[in-house]
């Protein structure tokens, strides 16, 4: 079955940095893409970043880009989210998902797994 876990939310000051991290275990594809999502209060569920294994591909929300790096270890099985520069505007809960294949823009139907969220708040 698999299986997504989160980590590494937080509590940071506007300029700071988080690394999230989403822990994958139980694929059995040989492609696959991983999502990063967030929610905040209030808001729909948005896409932020996502990487797609059978080339590294990544992609990135315009309101991310710049200050935002998703990467993999392949050993850990473990994708990141580092995440730079935060605002308060990217408070949030973030999710990662998976889906079969690359990444499909933030159509979040199109991701099969989800994990439960990690919250990232960004304030003074």
């Amino acid at each position: 079955q698999v299986q997504l876990v989160e980590s590494g939310g937080g509590l940071v000051q506007p300029g700071g940095s988080l690394r999230l991290s989403c822990a994958a275990s139980g694929f059995t594809y040989s492609y696959y893409a991983i999502g990063w999502f967030r929610q905040a209060p209030g808001k729909e569920r948005e896409g932020v970043s996502c990487m797609s294994s059978s080339d590294g591909s990544t992609s990135y929300a315009d309101s991310v880009k710049g200050r935002f790096t998703i990467s993999r270890d392949y050993a850990q099985n473990t994708v990141y989210l580092q995440m730079n520069s935060l605002k308060p505007e990217d408070t949030a809960v973030y999710y990662c998902a998976t889906r079969v294949g690359r990444c499909a823009g933030w159509d979040q139907k199109k991701y099969t797994y989800w994990g439960q969220g990690t919250q990232v708040t960004v304030s003074s």
